[in-house]
Order: C-alpha cells, then structure tokens, then sequence
C-alpha cells in the first residue's frame, strides 16, 4: 500500500479504462475505481455487450467484435494525442487484446489481471488450453443458455450460484461474493469462443504487464504461465489471491496499477 501511495503522489495523472471478464461488469472494480480516483486518476469502467447495466440479451450476441464494441467506440471517440491505461480481467484479456491490434495509438499500457493473453486469439488448440478455464474438477458448474433453440450450442454460460464462491471467489470477503452472486449475469460464450485477431499495425509496440494469481481456480497459474511464455510481456507481478483480486487482495492490485502507471508516464 506505501509503495503504491507513494508512486501516486509523484506521478502523472493518467486515465484507467477497466475491462471486466465474463458475466461481470463495471461493478467488479467498485474498491480499485475508488482508490485509483481518490488518487487523482480518472478512471473508467466500462460494461461489454450484455454485461453490466447493458441491457443486451447476452444469448443474442455471438460475434466477439459485438460483444466488444463498447470497448472499441469508447477508443475510437478519444481525442487523438490521448492515451489509456487499459486494464482487462480474466476474459476481459481478449478485449484488451482486440483493443491492442486495433488502437495501438491509443494505449500506454495494457494490465492483464488472471486474463486470457493471447496474441491471436483462439487459433489453435494450445491457445484454446492455455486460455479457456478448465472447472471440471468441480463437476456440473454451469448454468447455460441456448439462444439458437436446444439441439445448437449454448449461447451464454454462468457458473451456477452455489459454486460462485467456492470457484471464483474463496479468498474474498463475503460480502464481496454475496454482491457478485447478486450481479453476475450469464455470459455470450459464442462471442468469446470466436475471438480471432488479426495482427494490427503497431500492435507489438503496445508493452504489456501481466499479474499472475497464485491461488486462482478459474484461470489457473499454470495456465497464465503458459500464456506468458508464448507472448512475453515487459513485466511479469505475482498477488498471492483468488481469481478476483478486485475483492480479495484491492490494496495490493492497486499498489501494483499505480506502480505501472508511474513507470510508464
């Protein structure tokens, strides 16, 4: 915490953009967007397509560049010369990805939290294991939708309230997990599961930092190593947390994104 105060009160106030994973939605960063505001930040959290207050039928959406959009629009209508800090959660790594290839411009840094980094996206099968949370040591976790009718493939996915905790949130206070079981909303599985990417222009100059999660079940370390390995970031921090660190480790996820903040002005 004294090191993150610290670097916040010697830098450069820069501009937060927070990505949230599957199912969740702005909301998830309520601790973060405090401090990081209270540090003299601005910060915005955005919902995806059918996350959040977004009223999208998430069963409705089954591209990934739908699902995504509001990330794109909101680059898109910055001022030219401005640049972000962009920051996206487990799945919410592929949109900071897609963000990455398409406005490289437009972003200082890139902060994957327990996130899916993948250069491409889902083009192979390693991509698909070392990036798609694998639950089945939990059993029957999900709760699916099927948009399309039942003999198709669902079309959003939830893990089921009784698990909630045990999977994604065990290190979090219970309030936190309580408010997420509230909020959490099924996710287009179909608009994630065909994130592609084209390599854009520029995309390599983007640095990027990831933040392993050592006790993560969702997204689990060896997992996030394996991701690491293939596309080396710049910088590499480790919180001894759960899959959400927003809950369950906020001071110490808010010392490391103010450290990167300064380190980058």
């Amino acid at each position: 915490m004294g090191e993150g105060v610290e670097k916040c009160k010697r830098s450069e106030r820069g501009h937060f953009v927070l990505i949230h994973g599957i199912g969740g939605g702005g909301w998830c960063w309520y601790k973060i967007r405090s401090l990081i505001e209270n540090c003299g930040y601005k910060v915005t959290s955005l919902d995806l397509k059918g996350a959040g207050i977004d009223p999208s039928d998430p069963n409705t959406i089954l591209s990934f560049h739908d699902y995504n959009k509001p990330l794109l629009d909101f680059l898109s209508s910055l001022p030219h010369n401005e640049q972000v800090i962009l920051v996206g959660h487990s799945a919410g790594g592929m949109s900071v990805t897609d963000a990455i290839h398409k406005f490289p411009k437009k972003i200082k840094v890139a902060v994957y939290i327990a996130a899916t980094m993948l250069r491409t996206g889902f083009m192979s099968q390693q991509d698909v294991k070392n990036g798609v949370p694998d639950l089945s040591e939990f059993g029957d976790v999900y709760d699916l939708g099927f948009g399309l009718g039942p003999e198709k493939p669902p079309t959003s996915v939830v893990v089921k309230k009784s698990l909630q905790r045990e999977i994604i949130y065990q290190m979090s206070p219970l309030e936190d997990s309580t408010l997420a079981s509230m909020l959490l909303r099924p996710g287009p599985i179909q608009a994630l599961q065909s994130a592609r990417f084209k390599e854009g222009k520029g995309a390599e100059r983007v640095r990027r930092i990831y933040i392993r999660t050592t006790h993560d079940r969702v997204l689990k370390v060896e997992q996030q190593d394996a991701m690491i390995r293939r596309w080396k970031p710049q910088h590499v921090y480790t919180l001894e947390s759960d899959h959400s660190p927003f809950f369950s480790a906020p001071l110490a996820l808010f010392g490391l994104l103010v450290k990167v903040a300064a380190s980058f002005d």
